[in-house]
């Protein structure tokens, strides 16, 4: 006798209601064992793997990919009758049984009533009368929910062969989507014939695929690009920006960096200007520790933070994300260097967790990487204050009255002038140029 089991959406942390499902790894008829990884979502924040709490052979996957469902919504039924059932958890148990509040990803944490659930965007099209007994109503409930799976199911079975038929894209096209985690059968091809192209691909899965209405071109925004889009509206309007800027001689860090790189301690990790930049302000918010800070508007505070968790802004494939290093101010050099390799190579394949994504308390952006000189970077929210490091280039420089050609760049320090004011965000900003300007004074304030 089969013992169908339902794995409901969870919350992967930070309060999150909603998430994209991205790709399934499993197919009705597959065998799963409890953690297996099955499918992938996309949050606001990052995308997630998630494992199956169950062990059993899958039934049926009860949401498509690219659709956008609730935290609690059930996603896949698993057939445990074949294996050893887990035990009851409050997710499984009857509805009238369960606890109200919504199932969490294990390895995040729980945050009881942290997440609301959303309102029914459409109500069913007919509902058992009022004065019906519990009984009657719980069972028009489960007749009407398995007419549905059983329709589901049957369109599903009728649709999937007719997709796959339509579908036209090349090897390389198809590998680039299963890298993706984007579903072919889900995208409008926009090369010959319909075919699918490398650009429908990568379009859709940065949450950019294409809809013209007459002769404007519409982008969907969703998943991470939305919640960065939030973010920087909110940042923006809330707290008081003031951007200053600098301009420096780097001659002697592009010494120490080609120096360092030799060194055995940094073999196999990427070293970059950015692990000094990183270092000198890490030294500067030791002197200045009120820059590592947060505005609390509901107890009108300042938040001082004692631990320094660095974000570094990353442009990935689904939009601009920053995950931080952990307590970074805490690292020793070659430490901080595989931090900063490590975080940036996996936020860049979107594999970066929640948790690599909060609790920043002071950010680097590097626009230099994109041959910008300067710009006025958007404080991350909650944080007090971001600096962008730009370009390194060969300038003139007057050196002792002479005019000399040297490694130049431009240092810009965007703060919230709530908490920090022209004096302090100077000083901050003036002794990161001193140190980056001469390596030996970073060494001597570290």
């Amino acid at each position: 006798m089969s013992e169908l089991r339902e794995f409901r959406l969870p919350d992967v942390g930070e309060g999150l209601t909603e998430a994209d499902i991205v790709s399934w790894h499993v197919k009705p008829g597959d065998t799963v064992t409890d953690g297996q990884i099955i499918v992938e979502i996309e949050t606001a924040k990052a995308v997630v793997e998630l494992p199956t709490p169950f062990t059993g052979t899958v039934a049926r996957l009860l949401v498509e990919e690219g659709q956008t469902v609730d935290v609690g919504t059930p996603i896949i039924s698993v057939d445990t009758s074949g294996g050893p059932a887990p035990a009851a958890t409050p997710e499984q148990a009857p509805a009238a049984e369960r606890p109200q509040r919504q199932a969490v990803l294990v390895g995040y944490g729980v945050k009881e009533a942290s997440t609301t659930r959303r309102p029914r965007k459409q109500p069913p099209a007919s509902e058992p009368p009022a004065s019906e007994p519990k009984a009657r109503a719980a069972a028009w409930t489960d007749e009407r929910r398995s007419e549905a799976e059983e329709r589901g199911g049957k369109a599903a079975a009728q649709s999937a062969p007719e997709a796959r038929e339509r579908v036209r894209a090349k090897p390389p096209v198809r590998k680039l989507a299963k890298d993706l985690g984007v579903s072919l059968e889900a995208l409008a091809g926009s090369g010959p014939a319909g075919s699918i192209t490398r650009d429908d691909v990568q379009r859709a899965a940065t949450g950019t695929t294409r809809r013209y209405d007459g002769m404007a071109e519409r982008i969907p925004v969703k998943g991470v690009r939305k919640h960065m889009a939030a973010a920087m509206v909110a940042s923006a309007f809330t707290a008081p920006h003031v951007t200053e800027f600098l301009q420096i001689d780097v001659t002697e860090t592009m010494d120490a960096v080609r120096r360092v790189r030799e060194l055995p301690e940094f073999a196999g990790v990427r070293v970059s200007p950015l692990l000094f930049v990183a270092r000198a302000l890490l030294t500067a918010v030791a002197r200045h520790p009120l820059i590592n800070s947060s505005w609390a508007q509901d107890d009108q505070e300042i938040v001082v933070h004692q631990q320094v968790n660095l974000g570094i802004a990353v442009a990935s494939e689904r939009g601009l994300i920053v995950p931080n290093v952990k307590d970074a101010g805490s690292l020793s050099l070659p430490a901080l260097a595989a931090g900063l390799h490590d975080l940036t190579e996996t936020a860049r394949a979107g594999k970066a967790t929640p948790a690599d994504l909060s609790g920043g308390t002071i950010t680097i952006t590097n626009v230099g990487v994109f041959g910008v000189d300067a710009g006025t970077p958007i404080l991350t929210p909650g944080e007090a204050a971001i600096l962008a490091f730009g370009q390194v280039k060969d300038a003139p420089w007057v050196i002792d009255g002479q005019i000399a050609v040297r490694k130049v760049c431009t240092l810009s320090l965007s703060f919230d002038h709530r908490i920090i004011d022209g004096e302090l965000g100077s000083a901050a900003l003036r002794d990161v140029g001193s140190m980056l300007t001469d390596p030996v004074r970073l060494l001597a304030w570290s």
